[in-house]
């Protein structure tokens, strides 16, 4: 295991507010105080603004959340980011998705046993990693089943679980501790 570029911080490091965010997801999620926390956190500001405008997606969004967490497995998927599959794995369990839909995530949309929306969200994500956009015809399949409004937060999901994962990779994250 590679060690982490920036460490996760200590209290002094991120200050209150992060600390104390840390903790609580530590008891919610039976884990030690996540890394990505105590290292986004180290960041003040920005880190203020990330959770909120991350918790307007997950788990604020308008998208179902067993949807939202397919997409967001596809995505940490694609960038085999092990932090990011695994937190949502734990997380989408709750939201109903089963062992077989992370199976057939890593299995990819053309996998047996997704309904027409939900090939139409992975194909989407699987053109957004690859060309970071969308041909015309993954747009038409894409908004037969999502308006306007859910289009535009589907894209901003997907770019955000993409960001997430260079972050998590690029200062090499390790995986939270299991309680």
């Amino acid at each position: 295991m590679t060690a982490p570029r920036i460490a996760p911080g200590t209290r002094r490091d991120v200050g209150p507010f992060a600390w104390g965010f840390a903790q609580v997801a530590a008891r919610v999620s039976r884990t030690n105080p996540p890394n990505l926390f105590l290292t986004m956190g180290r960041q003040h500001k920005l880190f203020r603004g990330w959770l909120r405008f991350a918790g307007r997606l997950m788990p604020g969004g308008t998208l179902p959340r067993r949807e939202t967490e397919l997409v967001i497995l596809r995505v940490a998927h694609l960038r085999s980011c092990d932090y990011e599959f695994q937190h949502h794995v734990r997380l989408g369990r709750r939201a109903g998705v089963t062992g077989e839909d992370v199976a057939r995530v890593e299995a990819g949309p053309d996998a047996d046993g997704w309904t027409e929306r939900e090939r139409a969200l992975l194909r989407a994500v699987d053109a957004l990693h690859s060309d970071q956009d969308l041909d015309d015809r993954t747009w038409t399949a894409l908004r037969a089943h999502l308006d306007e409004p859910r289009a535009v937060e589907f894209l901003l999901l997907v770019g955000h679980y993409e960001m997430l994962a260079t972050f998590l990779l690029t200062l090499r994250v390790q995986p939270d501790r299991h309680r």
